[in-house]
């Protein structure tokens, strides 16, 4: 019974219920950057290149059964071993621009936090205020 409740406390805890938020947040995200970088930036990419999509880039490394479509699915398919870098190209890609989104998102969130740091000045308390103005009328 006692690991039961060890458990339970570890899992409410606010760092693990972070956690679990932070994964579904940046699965979430993910998709985002995903739909972004396959649909607007890598046909950009691939149109100065030449290519539409960098998906679909491959080196054969065995032979080709007769009647086989060319495309990668059917190699695949197929069983014909294929070097398939078009693929890596494109989430390497996505990585990149999402570590960059990151890094500016944690920048902005340092800055508004270094803003925050700096505390104004405290108000003088009104009792400290009485009796400062009470010493100076006292010197006069």
């Amino acid at each position: 019974m006692g690991m039961m409740q060890e458990f339970r406390e570890f899992a409410v805890k606010g760092n693990v219920i972070d956690l679990a938020v932070g994964v579904i947040i940046g699965a979430a995200f993910g998709k985002i950057v995903d739909a972004v970088v396959s649909d607007l930036i890598m046909p950009v990419v691939g149109m100065v290149f030449g290519k539409l999509d960098f998906s679909s880039l491959y080196i054969l490394l065995g032979s080709v059964p007769g009647g086989t479509d060319m495309s990668l699915d059917a190699l695949r398919k197929a069983g014909v071993p294929v070097f398939a870098y078009g693929h890596f190209l494109t989430v390497s890609l996505n990585f990149l621009i999402l570590a960059f989104i990151i890094f500016i998102m944690v920048k902005q969130i340092n800055r508004l936090k270094r803003q925050q740091a700096e505390p104004a000045p405290a108000a003088t308390p009104e009792d400290i205020a009485l009796l400062r103005e009470i010493r100076d009328s006292l010197r006069k």
